[in-house]
């Protein structure tokens, strides 16, 4: 097998970080949640709050989706890694939450600046995340199947830092073409929004929903056409029943392995306020320091270049 052959998997491994990234990079940090909380805050405004309380709640409402969302996650999360590590169908795993992913994305289009559905747009939000959260555990699992335990540290930093430049590409084609600034109804570079997107209505901010779905699955390609299809080791129910079993013993396990239960402990409490970072970040930076998304977009440029940076060397 020649080398070209047998980096294909790897790259198309890497493709899924750089698909599924601008759902973080735009979405959960970036464009759409500060778009949230400034939408939310003007209709509180409009129902009578005053500016403080109207940014308030528009925080409270995010907050309590992210919320909601993050402990499904949690409690879903164990259960479907056993299932991963017991059943060979991750592809059709991967296939059904990247359904969710796009239905998810392209659902935060109907946020509208006037007579919001503040509550159609976090479920919206909440499925696509369910959906990139879930996806990702079954494509984490592919791993070892492409290195061996030595190399899946180097392959996996690289994979992050490949997402994350997808990432600050989405972001940057968002700010350039699409997302306009509240106040002039511009783009970054002082353009209006492409295809004739109306900047009264925020189309272009909106639009950041839509982009990401297309952008998922654009680049899903390469990783489904270079990823091998692992041939299932069990029944569906077999499968379900098994992963339950190996999950039981591991938590039973625990109480003799001080190690594994310190990380878990640690990932867990790391993970939860790098999740409060990223959803808040943005809700923040326009709620409390009035930063326009333009300028938060900018912002996360830097950000992500420097992230992508950190990743690749960490994997080295």
């Amino acid at each position: 097998m020649t080398r070209s052959a047998t980096r294909k998997p790897i790259w198309g491994w890497y493709f899924f970080d750089w698909a599924s990234q601008p759902y973080s990079t735009l979405l959960l940090t970036f464009i759409f949640s500060p778009y949230f909380a400034e939408v939310a805050r003007n209709h509180y405004i409009s129902q009578g709050f005053t500016h403080s309380q109207a940014a308030a709640q528009a925080q409270s409402y995010w907050g309590w989706g992210l919320a909601a969302v993050s402990l499904a996650v949690a409690l879903l999360a164990p259960i479907l890694g056993a299932l991963a590590d017991s059943s060979g169908r991750l592809m059709t795993w991967i296939l059904g939450f990247s359904g969710l992913y796009v239905v998810g994305a392209l659902g935060l289009w109907e946020l509208r600046p006037t007579d919001p559905n503040l509550l159609l747009a976090v479920i919206a939000f909440g499925l696509g995340f369910v959906g990139m959260e879930f996806a990702t555990i079954f494509t984490n699992a592919l791993l070892p199947r492409l290195a061996k335990s030595e190399e899946t540290g180097a392959l996996s930093g690289s994979g992050f830092a490949f997402g994350y430049l997808g990432g600050v590409l989405a972001l940057a084609v968002m700010l350039i073409f699409f997302a306009e600034n509240a106040s002039t109804g511009r783009t970054f570079l002082g353009r209006e929004p492409l295809f004739g997107l109306d900047a009264t209505l925020r189309e272009g901010t909106r639009f950041a929903g839509p982009f990401t779905a297309i952008w998922y699955l654009l680049f899903m390609v390469p990783f489904l056409a270079w990823q091998p299809t692992p041939p299932p080791q069990s029944g569906p129910a077999l499968a379900f029943g098994q992963s339950l079993s190996k999950l039981r013993q591991l938590l039973r396990g625990l109480r003799h392995r001080p190690s594994l239960t310190a990380y878990l402990g640690s990932s867990l409490l790391y993970r939860d306020a790098l999740n409060a970072l990223y959803g808040f970040g943005g809700v923040y930076a326009s709620g409390v320091l009035g930063w326009s998304i333009t300028s938060i977009g900018v912002f996360g440029v830097i950000s992500a270049i420097t992230a992508a940076i950190a990743c690749w060397i960490g994997g080295k």
